[in-house]
């Protein structure tokens, strides 16, 4: 017996032209498909829901990767013990994981249909030409039974030319254009009357129009052509009370299977009274070219990137090192910025140990600078600039000053809030629907630039195409919607200038292309690229919750869901119950009957902690030896993993968050393959745990099987942790060297610059307040005094400036540690 339940388990499209030159895809090889055969022998044992009768069971059968079709067996009245011997088939393509789902139902008349168990089948299991039969069970303590057999036949007409990185698989798209022939027609419609088309496993599903004068000529279905399916059309009038009824004649089926390519095909939809609609049906192949790039190395751009950025790095190096002769493009060692999360602080920090890096001249030997949440805020701002790293950082800092000191009031102006609402209300007409997050994108956009700025991630290219920059590289996490608190599905998604992608499963599109709609790795519909603050928003939206919680302090009575986004920002900082400073959002800006709560509550609804977009995975399939794959493994760290069903191909749309809901880190972005750092200079921006996030990427790297040095301190570093801790592994060769910064006020007390001392005039200067929540600088506080800005700033530059001999002796390091990776 075997028991494979899982517990967990319970528009009209135009085509579009890829707007920028992709990487050259290799044709795909040829695979044959199959016929699957599932016959439903039997139950038995079957759990009896009704008081006064025995089950009237059925079993529903579906396979999502060979049809959109579900199946359904007789039902057999009054049995607990039901015999079907009922045969259903399935074309499938093997080379994909194709999951059977079967379902048993009690058949109910009154009430809904009982779901008596489910069961799933993985089809590898079955051989061509080797029939098997299984009896499942619901548990392996389970009395409840079912029979299937199974069979497998090779086809030989029509192999499938697939494209894989092995684990996911674009599969060969049909297009179907459905055209009304009006002219030919013989139904007497009114405006009233509706057409109903639907291609079940298509991009579309089901198309509706108004027939009468305004009704669309056309329709445009995208369908896997290797899969048995049909199209369904019948006509709709509207009822008395608004909604569609099906008109009393019969539905039209046409099986696409037996359409010729490329000519048309007359067909009509039933109408009353012995008439007819005309349609006129054309099925072409679509092209084979994808906006997906699959694969798990760089991407064209990046390689490109990276030989002109190690003629910048190599000089530098040359320089701050004096070596004494110019270093080969494979001597160069790449080393990295980490930043984590942490708000403004993060933010005015980051500042700070960047133009440390410049002063020091230590800038130019950067190749990549990572960051999330907060920190991301300082790098989406300098890279506004393509020549930022090349210039003395000033002027952006001085920006950053001004407006974290400025009085936020402007940013709730009726004037502006009529601004958000009309740019959210765009946003949903362009087929994004509007979150909270979106919302405190815009908050936050006025918050650090005080105006609407156009400037978009794709743009910051013009910043890397002489290799001038580091490679700027931002971190979000993909989770399932309303599951956060556990994150027992968590995957990291990547956002560069040249590409946004899963690391997990070797998926891109070009940066410009996030948000747009696709399906089966083509682009289906362009959306506008949007403007960068809404990234930041969905890079830190962890911040959010302090919106919400205002939100629906005034707008919901469900005490759990406020209790829920209150621990959220706690769990981050540790902030303990009811010591929560007043921040700037729990203002009167947001009382019930202000502009704004009347102008966005129609927009706001439901209650998401997350960013939602276009689901650019949607549609491909899993390869059939997906889990078998390293790349899938190292950043495959969940059960769900296991689960096809649960993964991410599924889904119509994404469920972003910040990624310091997991570990409030940028570094798996480093450590992807291709980039393989020597050094990595990691800043931290915890007031009360300098080291958890380093080690808790320790931990999680060790389970990956992702190389990465220990990190071991004694008793005596945690209690007074030092300005600058290194961490390597000699007996892991592979693992870069981290040299951390975490945020902690030591020499600068007494010290004003490097080895020159402060007057006693100027002690006061030194005292920096980190002394957790009654900081000026708690998460929640988005305003600083000039006074705390500035001192915080000098503090994160100082403690990089006092570290320089341990840095420089670090590079050396990397010159060798990449000597020792060299073939």
């Amino acid at each position: 017996m075997e028991s494979l339940v899982s517990e967990e388990l319970s528009c009209h499209t135009h085509q579009v032209t890829v707007p920028r030159e992709l990487m050259d895809r290799p044709r795909g090889e040829a695979f044959p498909c199959c016929q699957l055969s599932v016959k439903i022998l039997e139950a038995r044992n079957l759990f009896q829901t009704d008081l006064l009768s025995e089950a009237d069971p059925y079993v529903v059968l579906k396979l999502p990767t060979a049809s959109g079709t579900t199946f359904k067996t007789k039902i057999v009245s009054n049995s607990n013990h039901p015999i079907w011997n009922e045969t259903f088939s399935f074309r499938i393509q093997k080379q994909v994981k194709n999951i059977l789902e079967l379902k048993v139902y009690d058949a109910d008349l009154a009430t809904e249909d009982d779901a008596l168990f489910t069961v799933f089948f993985d089809t590898i299991e079955v051989s061509p030409g080797k029939p098997i039969q299984k009896t499942f069970s619901l548990n392996p303590q389970g009395q409840e039974e079912l029979d299937v057999e199974f069979q497998v036949a090779e086809i030989s007409d029509s192999p499938e030319n697939l494209i894989t990185n092995n684990v996911l698989v674009s599969r060969e798209l049909s297009c179907l254009t459905v055209q009304v022939d009006k002219t030919g027609s013989t139904a007497a419609v009114t405006d009233e009357d509706e057409l109903e088309l639907t291609l079940k496993g298509s991009c579309e599903d089901t198309q509706i129009s108004a027939l009468g004068s305004g009704m669309a000529d056309s329709f445009l279905f995208h369908y896997i052509t290797a899969q048995e399916t049909e199209m369904r059309g019948c006509l709709k009038r509207l009822a008395a009370g608004g909604e569609s009824e099906s008109s009393p004649a019969e539905n039209l089926t046409v099986p696409l299977r037996y359409l010729p390519r490329g000519e048309e095909v007359a067909v009509t939809v039933p109408a009353p009274d012995a008439t007819a609609l005309k349609l006129k049906l054309r099925a072409n192949s679509c092209s084979e070219k994808l906006a997906v790039r699959l694969g798990f190395g760089l991407c064209d751009e990046e390689q490109t990137f990276l030989k002109k950025r190690k003629q910048v790095v190599a000089k530098a190096l040359k320089r701050v090192l004096r070596l004494a002769r110019e270093l080969q493009e494979d001597e160069v060692p790449v080393i990295g910025v980490m930043a984590i999360g942490g708000g403004a602080r993060a933010m005015t920090s980051l500042y700070g140990h960047l133009s440390a890096l410049k002063k020091l001249d230590l800038l130019d030997c950067v190749t990549y600078i990572s960051g999330t949440s907060g920190s991301t805020w300082t790098l989406a701002s300098l890279y506004a600039d393509p020549e930022w790293s090349q210039q003395d950082l000033e002027k952006p800092i001085h920006h950053a000053r001004e407006h974290m000191t400025k009085s936020k009031l402007g940013a709730f102006s009726l004037g502006r809030m009529k601004g958000y609402q009309q740019e959210l209300r765009q946003r949903a007409r362009e087929g994004r629907p509007p979150s909270f997050v979106d919302l405190w994108a815009l908050v936050l956009e006025f918050l650090l630039h005080g105006k609407v700025t156009e400037q978009k991630l794709s743009e910051q290219r013009a910043s890397l195409e002489q290799g001038q920059n580091p490679l700027p590289l931002y971190l979000g996490l993909n989770v399932k919607e309303n599951n956060l608190g556990t994150l027992d599905f968590k995957e990291w998604v990547e956002f560069s200038p040249y590409e946004i992608g899963f690391l997990k499963y070797g998926a891109f599109i070009p940066s410009e292309l996030f948000g747009s709609e696709f399906f089966m790795g083509r682009l289906m519909k362009k959306l506008p690229e949007s403007r960068i603050c809404f990234l930041e928003g969905l890079w830190s939206n962890i911040f959010s919750v302090n919106l919400m919680d205002a939100w629906y302090d005034l707008t919901s009575s469900e005490e759990t869901w406020k209790q829920h986004i209150r621990d959220k920002t706690r769990n981050i900082e540790k902030e303990p119950p009811g010591s929560r400073r007043t921040s700037w959002i729990e203002m009167s800006w947001l009382q019930p009957k202000t502009a704004l709560t009347q102008a966005l509550r129609g927009l706001l609804t439901g209650r998401p902690l997350h960013h939602q977009c276009h689901n650019f995975l949607r549609g491909l399939h899993l390869h059939q030896d997906y889990c078998g794959q390293r790349n899938f493994r190292i950043w495959g760290d969940r059960q769900l993993d296991s689960d096809p069903s649960q993964l991410t191909t599924l889904q119509p749309q994404l469920c972003l968050v910040d990624a310091a809901y997991f570990i409030n880190t940028s570094c798996p972005l480093l450590l992807r393959a291709g980039r393989s750092p020597d050094l990595i200079l990691s800043f931290g921006y915890s007031l009360n745990s300098p080291f958890e996030t380093l080690e808790q990427m320790e931990t999680y790297c060790r389970g990956q099987g992702i190389p990465f040095p220990r990190v071991e301190l004694s008793q005596e570093e945690r209690l007074q942790p030092r300005e600058c801790h290194v961490f390597s592994d000699p007996d892991c060769p592979e693992a870069p060297t981290v040299l951390h910064f975490p945020l902690v006020n030591l020499s600068f007390r007494e010290h004003s610059a490097p080895g020159v001392k402060r007057s006693p005039e100027e002690l006061e200067r030194g005292h920096v307040d980190l002394t957790g929540f009654l900081s000026p600088y708690s998460l929640a506080n988005v305003t600083y005094s000039g006074d705390d800005f500035d001192r915080l700033l000098c503090l994160s530059a100082y403690n990089v400036q006092n570290n320089q001999g341990e840095i420089l002796r670090a590079l050396r390091t990397a010159l060798k540690h990449r000597k020792q990776r060299q073939p």
